[in-house]
């Protein structure tokens, strides 16, 4: 059973200077943008957002101050080949910057998708390219775009690419990404809107199973489970109030940009009657999937999900009992397309509690009495299509201080078609000239973190071991090592899952009882190193996943690992460059970068839709707490 809550009317009190731009801000940015800079109707809003105001803002408001509202905004000018940034303060409704960037490339945005498949279908090659197929209707064709990316051309210098790939549908309804048209892939320039030539590698077959997995399609189905009803007759423990959530001791910010997808804002902890911060800000900052594949284009698969398409705009509409459980808060999202229209996702952001087992546990040897308390933790989801593979982005949070970063994959492998058993070694056969290209999955997450405030350090805590000899005569002796990263440059760093590494952000200025200070760790998930070559074209542009962990000190304008334009860029923006600087990290406000990363080895278990795999992390208090911060929880009989 699952039912949603109404949510609480909207105040004054409810506003705040994170909160994403209301439908009527949005529509008031474009009109100002597309007023004073003289825009015509072929100009593309790739952003339209919040300009987040400065920490300083956000930590002196009070509710019930008056806010200042600003909008960002990045335009790609399709007539004039440039991109433009710009800012639009809207208590005076007026455009306050705009700037051309030089040598940049926007992201691809749906509505420009949608002209692309019109204008390749409408192409004499390509349709000759289907005929020698055997493909003469062109309503059972799917066009797609595949990145560019950079590869030392002139043209990638010059023209704004994508190259159309094509699966064939034979239906409506029918799975779409398992039936390649494999080796017909022609290239468009976004910004004319023309396609330059069609690349043919050749003819493969056109894989003969439809790969559908509907119900619908299904000739027998298991039975139904056990009913299970998840209730909460005095509804949930959470109370959400505009933006804000607060739920057992935990309070934080939800908010959106059309980039990143879901954000958490000012994260913190109440303790007694404190309110303690412990982030500042949390995000999934990119996420890229590069392809093993050498046959036909698929070399230049590495795909970046967040730089070079609109990842926010590929966020679900949730459904009740589907992807959330229980009593459901849903908050809705309000975005700026490609024309500039207001466009709305309702449902796109839930809020529910889960039960998690055991919190803590112990029996008495002597009086063989029990004491156990029962987990529960609060679940911040949202779910993104993204082509073929579908992103579940969840954050938990526990009743222990404990927060948890977990995506989950699911959706279609990217297919290739191939000749019977001819499958290279570097994909695996899923089904009849089928082949599911092996790749990985980096994702990225931002942590701009505030464990007690803004003064932090970073500590590396790996197991050391301790040598036989007087110190340890019997050979059982081990302890850690504590090692303080003091710049940036050092502050580069991996996992080491054989010594058990770990890292911590402590505040040197607020000590527990104990004597050390305050803190939480970043303990790292299941992991897999890069597998392209050093000086590749994807590792030159994706240099964040030569290691697990970044640390830098805070910059407003360092929001992406890869920098701020990727598309078709030669690649070493980001990190590889801000931490030439070599900044110290001491005291400092720090921001962690850390990458969870997944190799995918396609088997026949993931065709036609795969079922979902995890990779993640935890944020732990280490000596935040002076005991044991869930001794308080209520026993299970007193619920």
């Amino acid at each position: 059973m699952a039912t949603v809550r109404e949510p609480l009317p909207q105040t004054d009190l409810s506003q705040h200077p994170l909160d994403p731009l209301t439908p009527e801000e949005l529509r008031a940015t474009v009109a100002i943008v597309r007023k004073e800079a003289k825009l015509d109707d072929r100009v593309l809003f790739e952003t339209v957002m919040l300009r987040e105001p400065e920490k300083s803002v956000v930590r002196g408001f009070t509710a019930g101050d008056p806010i200042s509202r600003e909008a960002f905004v990045a335009v790609q000018d399709r007539n004039a080949g440039k991109v433009f940034e710009g800012t639009v303060s809207l208590d005076d409704g007026r455009l306050t910057s705009w700037a051309h960037l030089p040598g940049v490339q926007t992201r691809s945005i749906g509505e420009e998708m949608e002209e692309m498949e019109q204008l390749v279908k409408a192409h004499p090659e390509y349709i000759e390219g289907l005929k020698k197929r055997g493909i003469e209707d062109l309503s059972k064709v799917m066009v797609e775009g595949l990145t560019q990316g950079n590869f030392g051309t002139e043209e990638e210098q010059t023209k704004r690419l994508m190259r159309a790939h094509s699966f064939y549908v034979e239906a409506p309804g029918h799975n779409p990404h398992v039936r390649a048209i494999e080796g017909l892939a022609p290239v468009v320039d976004l910004n004319k809107m023309e396609v330059l030539r069609v690349e043919d590698f050749g003819v493969r077959p056109i894989p003969p199973e439809t790969g559908n997995y509907g119900s619908e399609f299904l000739s027998e189905q298991r039975d139904a489970p056990a009913r299970l009803d998840i209730t909460q007759p005095n509804g949930p423990g959470f109370r959400v109030e505009g933006q804000q959530i607060t739920w057992e001791k935990w309070s934080l910010r939800v908010g959106f940009t059309p980039r990143e997808g879901m954000v958490l804002n000012t994260i913190g902890y109440r303790d007694g009657d404190e309110e303690r911060p412990v982030v500042y800000r949390a995000s999934l900052a990119e996420l890229v999937v590069p392809y093993a594949e050498t046959d036909n284009d698929h070399f230049r698969n590495h795909s970046f999900d967040l730089g070079e398409g609109v990842f926010g705009t590929c966020v679900n509409s949730l459904r009740l009992g589907c992807d959330c459980v229980g009593e459901i808060h849903y908050m809705d999202i309000h975005m700026a397309n490609g024309k500039g229209e207001v466009v709305s996702y309702p449902n796109a952001i839930c809020l529910h509690e889960e039960d998690y087992g055991v919190l803590w546990k112990h029996t008495d040897p002597m009086t063989k009495s029990t004491s156990v308390r029962r987990s529960r933790r609060l679940v911040v989801s949202s779910f993104y299509t993204v082509g073929n593979y579908d992103y579940g982005i969840f954050w938990y949070f526990y009743q222990d201080g404990s927060i948890e970063f977990e995506a989950k994959l699911t959706g279609i492998l990217y297919c290739a078609a191939v000749e019977d058993d001819k499958v290279t070694p570097y994909g695996r056969l899923v089904a009849p000239n089928v082949s599911g290209m092996i790749h990985e999955h980096y994702f990225n997450v931002r942590l701009d973190m505030n464990v007690d405030g803004e003064a932090n350090s970073v500590v590396e805590v790996e197991a050391q071991h301790v040598p036989s000899g007087p110190d340890n005569p019997h050979g059982n002796a081990h302890t850690t090592k504590e090692t303080v990263l003091g710049s940036e440059l050092g502050a580069a760093r991996d996992i080491k899952p054989e010594l058990g590494r770990y890292w911590k952000v402590v505040n040197q200025s607020r000590k527990n009882r104990m004597g050390g200070p305050t803190g939480y760790r970043l303990v790292p998930g299941s992991n897999v190193k890069p597998m392209h070559q050093p000086g590749s074209p994807f590792m030159k542009r994706a240099g964040f996943v030569e290691h697990d962990l970044w640390v830098t000190q805070y910059a407003d304008n360092e929001r992406f690992p890869c920098g701020n334009y990727i598309p078709q860029s030669a690649g070493g923006d980001g990190l590889p460059d801000w931490t030439q600087r070599d900044l110290p990290l001491q005291d400092e406000d720090v921001v962690l970068w850390y990458t969870a990363g997944l190799m995918h080895v396609p088997r026949l278990e993931d065709y036609p839709i795969m079922p979902v795999e995890y990779v993640g992390f935890k944020l732990q208090p280490v000596g935040f707490f002076d005991h044991n911060p869930a001794l308080d929880a209520v026993p299970p009989h007193k619920h």
